[in-house]
């Protein structure tokens, strides 16, 4: 055997077409969330203690619970947002990986040359949900982005689909 002919040569790594890293929006800081529940801290206390004053006690017990309730939604809100979705696209397959917000991992491997793209769009609204079809299986990708952020997302994953489907360019001279 001549050394052009070794099977014990290491291929090299297959090009990434396409790479996205998907996460919920958040519009809120940490720092921003300790700020407005201050602010929500304040307002019912002073709130709380006008009725207090008046008689009514049993209404400061609700302005507590109120601003407990504010601040329970948000720390829900702060811990979904630790889930992600990973796409990759290379030329011989596509990988999604979700994370849900407790680190629970779940992975889906696609050939790119079977894979189809399925839309579902609201007249008013744009693209609603993007589904990655192959073989009888469906999987619900960018779930996190809104309508207009599907589209560009849509077209840009379906541009690394075609380049996937059409194969490998060879360049000699590289």
């Amino acid at each position: 055997m001549t050394t052009g002919n070794d099977f014990d040569q290491i291929a090299a790594p297959e090009p990434t077409l396409f790479s996205a890293l998907l996460v919920p929006h958040r519009s809120l800081s940490r720092r921003g969330f300790a700020v407005l529940m201050a602010v929500i801290s304040v307002l019912s206390f002073a709130a709380g203690m006008v009725f207090l004053f008046m008689g009514a006690w049993p209404v400061l017990a609700f302005f507590a619970l109120d601003a407990l309730a504010i601040y329970w939604a948000f720390r829900i809100n702060f811990r979904d947002a630790k889930a992600s979705e990973e796409i990759c696209v290379t030329p011989s397959e596509l990988r999604v990986r979700r994370i849900n917000h407790r680190g629970d991992t779940k992975e889906w491997v696609f050939n790119p040359l079977w894979v189809r793209l399925d839309q579902q769009t609201h007249e008013e609204y744009g693209i609603e949900s993007l589904y990655l079809v192959s073989r009888g299986r469906s999987v619900s990708i960018a779930r996190f982005l809104g309508p207009d952020e599907k589209s560009s997302f849509a077209k840009a994953l379906t541009n690394a689909l075609q380049l996937a489907k059409r194969g490998p360019s060879y360049n000699p001279i590289a």
